[in-house]
């Protein structure tokens, strides 16, 4: 808390190079336990660590979904489903196959489960890019829009590439057993969200035209939606973090017509409990770099977030009738942020206790590509914003000369 209040007394300062909020929260999390005597113990191998980092998850995701600009999608739906239709299984794909050729011994889907953990891109490293008025308005939505639903599109794969790791070591039928009841989670958690995310919706608008509640309320109100969407899958052998990213979507339409400052209580609950997590992911770095450190962990970081991100957005963009710049900044603009953090802390406390060493191999990949892309992405989306805006200047000259 001392850093957090800390960083908003400078945070307009600290911005200019770069340091973020997920920045000094993660270097606080790795001087705060490091070393043989910390002065912050965490303790991730335990259900309720699990139940909490779900709950964080759920929120998040929820967030994501009721912030998709719905006039976005209208506008740009052609390049949305380039991107998230084509782009992303792709890059799933490329993840997987550099899974696999760095790490054979784990087999496939301990490498599905690599990609799965580390795809997601979420615009928390390179936040400030957003309300950069450089970048076009339309390709700042763009942007919004892929890193809100990713995650939750992403969410699915991960739960049955996890659950097939998990069964890995048995037999071929005990694999398919949890294939089948990963799936069965998932088609409850949907169940859940639309039962919670809709009517919410419904009734929070009607209230509120009636004149019945007030926006206090209203914030309140809604933030029990992700929350209760999680406890009902829970109910029903469901997932709760997809049923919270179901619900935000059967939300969001009746949300529109809700004053915009009703959504900011459950934002900005999202954002603490964000800063939290890269707390927490300080900790991560600090275990990954005191234990037994596999060097193809680097390998795989690089290659995920150039290679693996930038060559299927791109192979998607062909015949889009897009700018190179306006390709190429897309390609690199894809940091990973708390979505990757919470599914590799999920499959870590899954996989502690019967192989901990895929634990400690989906963590240091997780912890390594996170690292790298706060470092990569956080520090160069200025300088890129720069060269990418006196682009645009010189092809609009150029358009312009008769």
């Amino acid at each position: 808390m001392g850093t957090l209040f800390a960083w908003a007394l400078v945070a307009g300062r600290l911005a200019r190079w770069s340091i973020t909020a997920p920045v000094a929260m993660t270097a606080a999390g790795v001087a705060l336990t490091v070393g043989p005597h910390p002065l912050v113990r965490i303790t991730l191998t335990t259900t309720d660590a699990e139940r909490a980092v779900e709950i964080i998850l759920a929120v998040l995701l929820f967030t994501d979904a009721t912030q998709v600009p719905a006039g976005v999608v209208r506008g740009q739906r052609r390049l949305l489903t380039r991107l998230l239709a084509v782009a992303l299984p792709l890059t799933l794909v490329a993840g997987t196959l550099a899974g696999a050729l760095l790490f054979p011994s784990g087999g496939w889907w301990l490498a599905a489960l690599f990609a799965a953990v580390t795809v997601p891109v979420d615009l928390a490293p390179a936040a400030e890019l957003i309300r950069d008025a450089r970048v076009p308005a339309w390709l700042r939505g763009v942007l919004t829009v892929e890193s809100g639903l990713n995650d939750g599109i992403v969410a699915p794969v991960f739960l049955l590439c996890l659950a097939a790791v998990e069964a890995h070591g048995g037999a071929p039928e005990s694999v398919g057993e949890s294939l089948a009841d990963a799936v069965s989670a998932l088609l409850w958690a949907v169940l859940a969200g639309v039962l919670v995310g809709r009517p919410g919706g419904l009734l929070l608008r009607g209230a509120w035209r009636a004149g019945w509640t007030g926006p206090a309320a209203v914030r309140l109100g809604i933030l029990a939606l992700p929350l209760g969407a999680y406890g009902l899958a829970l109910v029903l052998d469901g997932n709760g973090f997809i049923a919270a990213f179901t619900a935000g979507l059967f939300f969001t339409p009746a949300a529109r017509a809700l004053p915009p400052q009703t959504l900011h209580l459950v934002e900005d609950v999202g954002t603490l409990l964000s800063l939290a997590l890269w707390f927490v992911f300080g900790e991560l770095v600090t275990q990954a770099f005191t234990g037994d450190f596999d060097g193809r962990v680097v390998a795989y970081a690089v290659l995920s977030l150039t290679v693996v991100r930038a060559g299927p957005v791109l192979l998607g963009l062909v015949g889009s009738g897009l700018d190179r710049a306006d390709r190429l900044l897309l390609a690199w603009l894809g940091p990973r942020g708390p979505a990757s953090i919470v599914f590799g802390l999920l499959a870590f406390i899954a996989l502690a206790q019967d192989d901990p060493h895929d634990a400690d191999l989906v963590g240091q990949v997780m912890t390594m590509t996170v690292l790298m892309s706060l470092v990569l992405h956080g520090l160069t989306y200025g300088p890129l914003s720069t060269r990418y805006a006196r682009a645009r200047e010189r092809l609009t000259a150029s358009r312009a000369e008769p």
